[in-house]
């Protein structure tokens, strides 16, 4: 099994010299910004995260999950004492604060959508 350090960004030149590259490497991702949605109202289960998340395969998931962890921006807890274990997942401290800038982000969306006349149900 890989280790979380296995997942962490590689940071380069442009990365190190531009904050806002840096906060997009975070959520950059098929499935990053939709992880956060499902995560901002609580902690959640994977088989949950993964009902959520329609058309996810368990292994992008799991990706995606150790990249956000890797990152400080979620956090994994496994509750031993239930069998069989329970892992779930919620947004660190960091993560709520990122999860502020995309609540922000996504009423620009919206906004950009609607002048260029696109609904929801036309965007994959």
């Amino acid at each position: 099994m890989k280790s979380l350090a296995d997942y962490e960004q590689k940071f380069d030149r442009l990365h190190e010299d531009c904050p806002v590259r840096a906060a997009l490497d975070v959520i950059r991702g098929r499935w990053k910004p939709s992880i956060f949605y499902e995560l901002k109202d609580g902690p959640r289960r994977f088989s949950q995260l993964q009902a959520a998340l329609a058309g996810i395969t368990a292994q992008a998931l799991t990706v995606q999950l150790r990249q956000l962890e890797a990152d400080g921006v979620v956090v994994r807890t496994v509750h031993a004492e239930e069998s069989p274990l329970r892992v779930e997942y919620a947004l660190s401290e960091s993560g709520k604060t990122l999860s502020g800038v995309l609540d922000q982000l996504e009423v620009w969306g919206a906004a950009y959508m609607e002048r260029r006349g696109a609904t929801r149900s036309r965007v994959a």
